[in-house]
């Protein structure tokens, strides 16, 4: 199984509030953040990670290149315009496996993680898709599910109390990309509505429960990401 992580983004929040560190090599407990999610993919049987880096961070890119990790990389550098352009960039490396995307700066619980990676293998949906109902976005996208956990639709507003927002975690089957370079084609933006085009064109999405993802956007969160790893033990 190939995995995925978007690194493009400017990290304009975290410099505009003081980081100096490019987002990717932001440090919790000591490991840059790039490098966790590189160590676990490993640790769960990645077969490649690809991994898309802005232009600008050259800091990451010569990190990325100059550090020796326990399974092959893909590396691009280019700058997007968005999160679901970085992901059409990296699709070519993606082939026709299924494969995991995540963004860089999205912190989980690591035997949460291998259990949702576990059960990505064994379903036959087009789609697992992580969700939490631990709410701490500045802009969430509620997820509405069924009883049976079957992805109806992505929201921008709790219109009707859902339960779950997306966690920004995606394990996609390879029918996937035909969608991805139809919704660039036809220039949309942002991965929310990618994820909406995938509900229209009728691909079965599964939502998998995580018990909190916390996104590093602000100084404050940097913090607050060291003290769930440090109390989950991850």
């Amino acid at each position: 199984m190939k995995f995925a992580i978007i690194a493009a983004g400017e990290g304009s929040r975290l410099a505009n509030e003081g980081v100096k560190t490019l987002k990717p090599l932001v440090c919790l407990n000591g490991e840059p953040m790039i490098d966790r999610l590189i160590r676990i993919f490993a640790a769960n049987n990645a077969s490649s990670v690809s991994i898309i880096v802005n232009r600008e961070m050259h800091e990451v890119y010569e990190h990325i290149s100059d550090t020796k990790y326990p399974v092959p990389l893909h590396i691009i550098q280019k700058s997007t315009p968005s999160s679901m352009h970085s992901f059409y960039e990296l699709s070519p490396t993606l082939g026709n496996d299924r494969f995991c995307l995540t963004t860089v700066d999205t912190i989980f619980h690591e035997k949460e993680f291998s259990r949702y990676i576990d059960a990505f293998n064994q379903c036959n949906a087009d789609g697992l898709l992580a969700v939490t109902d631990y709410i701490d976005d500045e802009k969430p996208l509620y997820v509405e599910t069924n009883e049976q956990m079957t992805i109806r639709g992505f929201h921008d507003e709790d219109d009707h109390g859902f339960r779950y927002i997306s966690g920004g975690i995606y394990c996609l089957g390879n029918n996937s990309i035909p969608v991805l370079k139809a919704s660039v084609e036809a220039g949309m933006s942002r991965l929310r509505n990618y994820q909406r085009q995938l509900v229209k064109n009728g691909l079965k999405l599964q939502a998998w429960p995580f018990s909190q993802i916390i996104d590093v956007d602000h100084p404050e969160d940097i913090c607050k990401a060291e003290r769930f790893l440090k109390s989950t033990g991850s």
